[in-house]
């Protein structure tokens, strides 16, 4: 696909894992248009493009109406809308219906639609079911979509990361599901992957990719490596399953809970991609080691920050 002056549409575009899309598209020389509710949040990406590259509109994916209006005109849609608690039918299944209605309606060449490993019709948990209900919509609205289900992403705003790196400062640090596998990617690299899915609708329309990163890490694992990082030693107590489920149930639902019940479901299964299933690779995606990229934020979580650096010997 020739790129000059063509339109992608970003939904949900100034998001973590959107901002890394926004500028891998603008440097290959897309105009980028970034679709929010409140399209003020997107504005500090506008400095990311050439004058006039990049648009801002205002929608709301449970609307049909406003989404119909924020596409008119695309050559590409992405769609990264996604959220971890909350009415997961109206985002995930509803919303992601609407977009893929909405793009076909534009006649938009291409469609990526952002998904997650563990996307399940029969998965016990509402986030797995509604990640699937929505694939399934997408599909029947937009056929040739490519579907990009990433495992945990990482990078400098994760809230992955970042949430056990201000953990490590605490003596001791329990850890929930201490055995539970995740292949982390990076978000750098996702973002590549939607530039060549949104560039070469052809070769990969109507297929579904899992992403992950070189490094698959227990809970435990991640959690140790990360205390290695930022020099730190707490004492890591493995939380029986039953004391975390029970967790889950008696305090999930306040606000800012540590772990709801619908988030200790996703636990229960290793977040990696399946055996056989095309990643990275068959996207044209090299992928990045977690050691590679994260070291140079987590040491801001050092006693001392930057000045904590341990010399070379």
């Amino acid at each position: 696909m020739s790129i000059d002056n063509r339109l992608v549409t970003l939904v949900g575009g100034s998001g973590f894992l959107g901002r890394y899309a926004v500028r891998a598209l603008l440097k290959a020389g897309w105009r980028v248009r970034i679709v929010e509710r409140d399209p003020r949040k997107a504005w500090y990406l506008k400095s990311q493009g050439n004058l006039g590259q990049t648009q801002f509109v205002a929608a709301d994916i449970r609307k049909p109406a406003t989404v119909a209006r924020a596409l008119q005109g695309s050559d590409a849609v992405v769609n990264f809308v996604g959220i971890l608690k909350g009415d997961f039918e109206a985002f995930h299944v509803e919303g992601a219906a609407n977009v893929a209605e909405a793009a076909a309606a534009a006649g938009a060449e291409s469609l990526v639609h952002i998904s997650a490993i563990g996307a399940d019709a029969a998965s016990a948990s509402a986030y797995g079911r509604s990640k699937a209900a929505g694939e399934a919509r997408v599909r029947a609205a937009f056929p040739g979509a490519t579907i990009l289900r990433p495992s945990i992403v990482f990078g400098r705003e994760d809230q992955f990361i970042n949430r056990f790196a201000a953990m490590q400062s605490a003596p001791v640090v329990p850890v929930l599901r201490s055995a539970v596998k995740f292949q982390p990617v990076f978000a750098g690299d996702v973002a590549r992957a939607v530039r060549a899915a949104v560039e070469q609708p052809g070769d990969f329309a109507g297929k579904t990719f899992e992403l992950g990163g070189p490094d698959v890490l227990s809970m435990m694992e991640l959690q140790r490596w990360i205390a290695s990082e930022t020099h730190r030693a707490p004492n890591f107590v493995e939380v029986p399953d039953s004391i975390g489920g029970a967790l889950a149930k008696l305090t999930g639902w306040l606000p800012g809970a540590p772990i709801t019940v619908d988030q200790w479901l996703m636990l229960q299964h290793d977040n990696v991609v399946a055996p056989g299933a095309d990643g990275l690779g068959a996207l044209g995606v090299a992928a990045t080691p977690l050691a590679a990229v994260a070291p140079g934020w987590l040491v801001l979580y050092q006693r001392n920050g930057r000045f904590g650096r341990k010399s070379a010997a």
